[in-house]
């Protein structure tokens, strides 16, 4: 697919490869170049629908199999570049691409994961924000890291399709839902120093063990993040405990390591990794403060050293509501239009995951549709998306463009046809 011209503001941008975008522009001379090509037949109607939208999609799903996190699957970020390339092969195959309204393109990003250069977002940070790439030690000439960014008067929406990731849609047994906002995330490292000695010598009394220490505070942080309320100070009460607050805060210990790791020594450091998670940025800064004060306070107990070090701090994204509703009824109608038995609402639900959109938003207002995977399971080689439900995002995407960015026949047109 031949990439769109560019308004004078920057050049045409493709960067592989991780999410798929969906950008509006505001400016109605911003151009769209009708470079994409159709090999497959049809009626026209549901049967070419399903041939693009169906078919073809999991067939180049699996072809393309690309994914930045290691030993991952074939349906995070491909799936929304793939759903939105084939969204727009219909409207051209229907006609309709002629009578967009706004120009539309659609982006894959680079290392969203942060695998690369342990940043995330750095292909649509690059886009959002000026200065990403030199802050990475990108190495380009000023004039070529300022093409990549888009101004925020060119761009007027930003639509992201994505697998869920969870298991939510599954349970509800719904095959699409919208998404209210992304969560807020901290990163912490934390370092448990205590005193290295031989496994049969050193009597238990007299050990400043830092592994007993840090699992104890794994499983303080599972307390607090469980129930907050039972482990906070007075001083660290924010009042904005709420159930719904509540709602989406979780907390993860992915990473432990210790040092020297041998089966008969007591280690003598022991660091590990903590992600905070939660919609409502104060409840994160809270569990964050409280959480960091029982570190210090039962590493004193236990009589060894400990440090807490920030190493990542993003603030909640909340979804624009306006897109929000405008995908949702494209998820209603599309569902209802499959399966008629369906019935029900589109669900709304907070995404725990980050997303390219968390970048975007810095840049544009943005909305995201989420697609059922089986059993929640991702970054790994066993994720999945039924063929069904690949079908289901690119029809909801397609209806989303038909109803906001593809305007009408005239009458005069429609009697000649």
């Amino acid at each position: 697919m031949a990439p769109p011209p560019s308004s004078s503001s920057h050049p045409p941008l493709l960067i592989l490869i991780l999410t798929a975008v969906l950008l509006a522009s505001t400016d109605p001379a911003f151009g769209f170049a009708d470079g994409l090509e159709l090999e497959l037949g049809g009626d026209g109607g549901g049967l070419l629908h399903r041939e693009i939208l169906r078919d073809e999609t999991v067939l180049r799903l699996k072809e393309l199999a690309k994914d930045t996190v290691i030993d991952a699957g074939m349906y995070d970020g491909s799936l929304g570049i793939i759903s939105a390339i084939s969204a727009l092969k219909v409207l051209k195959a229907t006609g309709k691409l002629q009578r967009l309204t706004r120009p539309v393109e659609v982006i894959a990003f680079s290392d969203e994961e942060g695998v690369r250069f342990q940043t995330t977002f750095l292909g649509s940070a690059a886009v959002a924000v000026q200065d990403v790439l030199k802050l990475n030690s990108f190495e380009a000439t000023a004039a070529a890291i300022s093409q990549a960014r888009y101004s925020p008067e060119s761009v007027g929406s930003y639509v992201e399709v994505h697998m869920e990731q969870g298991p939510v849609l599954e349970a509800l047994r719904y095959p699409l839902g919208v998404v209210k906002g992304i969560a807020g995330q901290t990163r912490l490292k934390v370092i448990v120093d205590g005193s290295q000695g031989h496994a049969g010598t050193v009597p238990m009394k007299l050990r400043r063990d830092p592994m007993v220490a840090a699992a104890e505070l794994v499983v303080t942080l599972e307390r607090l993040c469980k129930d907050p309320n039972k482990l906070l100070t007075y001083d660290e009460e924010c009042g904005c405990f709420t159930e719904e607050s509540l709602a989406g805060l979780v907390c993860t210990v992915g990473e432990l390591l210790t040092w020297p790791s041998a089966s008969n020594v007591i280690p003598g450091q022991v660091n590990f990794t903590v992600d905070i998670r939660a919609m409502d940025d104060k409840v994160r800064e809270t569990i964050v403060t409280s959480f960091s004060r029982l570190v210090l306070q039962k590493c004193d107990d236990r009589l060894v050293d400990c440090a807490v070090e920030h190493k990542h701090s993003a603030p909640a994204t909340p979804c624009d509501p306006e897109l929000t509703s405008q995908l949702k009824r494209a998820a209603v109608s599309t569902v209802s239009s499959l399966s008629p038995a369906a019935g029900g609402t589109t669900p709304v639900l907070m995404s725990g995951a980050g997303h390219d959109a968390m970048a975007m938003a810095r840049l544009t207002k943005v909305g995201m549709l989420f697609v059922r995977c089986r059993g929640g399971v991702s970054h790994s080689p066993e994720e999945s998306v039924e063929d069904d439900d690949v079908w289901a995002a690119g029809l909801a995407l397609l209806n989303f463009m038909e109803q906001h960015v593809v305007a009408e026949r005239s009458p005069a047109v429609a009697e000649l046809l």
